[in-house]
């Protein structure tokens, strides 16, 4: 059985980039249009990993991750951060809310499937 991703950015390109990529790589990708978004569909069904960005209106990245960290199921789902911020600051306030990973955009389809790999197999 396929594992699933939750993909959530604001940008539909950048959505349908991050979807083509793992379904090349054999996973299930479930699209939401921005934090809050995704942690709707992240309450409704069980992901085995999300993707989110940083900067999305309704709820950001840092706001979704911590959220997402103080639910029992969610508690120790990798979750990477795929943003264009790349300062050590901002770095570290993903690690702080509970982020597994952070990968920069524009990204690299093939790293992207690693690293995914490295961390749910």
């Amino acid at each position: 059985m396929a594992k699933v991703i939750l993909a959530v950015d604001d940008s539909a390109s950048i959505r349908q980039m991050v979807s083509f990529t793992l379904k090349t790589a054999g996973y299930e990708v479930i699209d939401a249009t921005d934090g809050q978004d995704g942690l709707d569909k992240a309450s409704a069904q069980a992901f085995d990993l999300i993707l989110t960005d940083q900067n999305m209106p309704r709820m950001d990245g840092l706001s979704l991750i911590k959220t997402l960290r103080a639910m029992p199921q969610y508690a120790k789902t990798p979750i990477l951060m795929l943003t264009t911020e790349s300062s050590d600051q901002m770095k570290s306030q993903g690690r702080a809310a509970g982020a597994t990973g952070w990968l920069v955009k524009p990204f690299d389809p093939q790293r992207l499937i690693d690293v995914v790999r490295k961390v749910i197999g």
